[in-house]
């Protein structure tokens, strides 16, 4: 059960990376746009919508439609559910940024200088409009920094959040792809059992986390309702003003999670001194 998390710049050569990838160790590729329709029709609107909000290019109507606390739990449970399948590698929504902490899944970024990049589109897009060609490079660049900082609270891009960072300007792309199909079969990646438990904890924090999102309103909870799934108890934590909040959101992870154990540790804080 193999699972990839790329991260990839415009321009970089990263779909030529995936491709040797899926090829090599019979993966299936995931992109963006495969979730986006589960995620558009959650939320009532057009899946194309959707993937204009994620990069950038959404309309003044199509932001305010979207509400984008729905839209990055929802993403987020949507490609949990995918990686649950195994053997996929997953592009696109900050992925390898969200899965970055499970043990198992192997984060990967692909970038490029940006003359390499300039040049790489210049021979996609057959043209000789380099500047051209740079303006649209940092336009989806500015979206992609957007959608990391909104979602992930990620504020600029880090190389230890990943197993592996390639270089495309110095490395083929045969030699990226062998680097990470040797990291894939080395005994850190081949313990499934493990790999399926985590991604297991992982959907179910995911899906209690999009039902408390659908069920308690930032009013009754500001920062928010954090949960946390291991060894069959689920961990529920915050601060809240309404003293309803606690055994709702402990309902909520009930109906979802079933018979795990929840260790409720929300805390309800009176408002200018009001009792509960």
């Amino acid at each position: 059960m193999t699972v990839i998390a790329m991260t990839r710049e415009i321009g970089s050569c990263g779909m030529d990376v995936a491709a040797g990838l899926a090829a090599t160790l019979g993966l299936k590729i995931i992109q963006s746009d495969i979730v986006a329709n589960s995620i558009a029709e959650r939320l009532g609107v057009d899946e194309s919508a959707v993937l204009r909000y994620v990069n950038g290019s959404a309309s003044l109507l199509e932001r305010w439609q979207i509400d984008r606390r729905k839209l990055f739990h929802y993403a987020a449970e949507e490609i949990l559910r995918v990686a649950q399948r195994g053997n996929v590698l997953i592009k696109g929504w900050g992925i390898a940024t969200l899965l970055r902490d499970l043990s198992g899944v192997i984060s990967v970024r692909v970038c490029a200088p940006m003359d390499f990049r300039i040049r790489v589109l210049m021979d996609r897009f057959g043209t000789k409009d380099a500047y051209a060609v740079r303006e649209q490079i940092e336009r989806y660049d500015a979206a992609r920094a957007r959608t990391m900082r909104a979602y992930l609270n990620v504020e600029q891009e880090d190389p230890r959040l990943y197993h592996v960072v390639l270089n495309t300007q110095r490395l083929s792309i045969e030699t990226c792809v062998k680097t990470v199909s040797e990291l894939a079969e080395s005994a850190r990646f081949q313990d499934h059992l493990a790999t399926r438990a985590t991604l297991a904890n992982k959907l179910v924090e995911a899906e209690i986390s999009s039902a408390l999102v659908e069920h308690i309103s930032l009013a009754a909870a500001p920062l928010g309702v954090s949960v946390s799934v291991a060894n069959g108890k689920v961990t529920l934590s915050g601060t809240t003003s309404s003293g309803s909040v606690r055994m709702r959101a402990e309902r909520i992870a009930h109906d979802i999670a079933g018979v795990c154990h929840i260790d409720n540790r929300i805390l309800s804080v009176p408002s200018r001194g009001g009792a509960f």
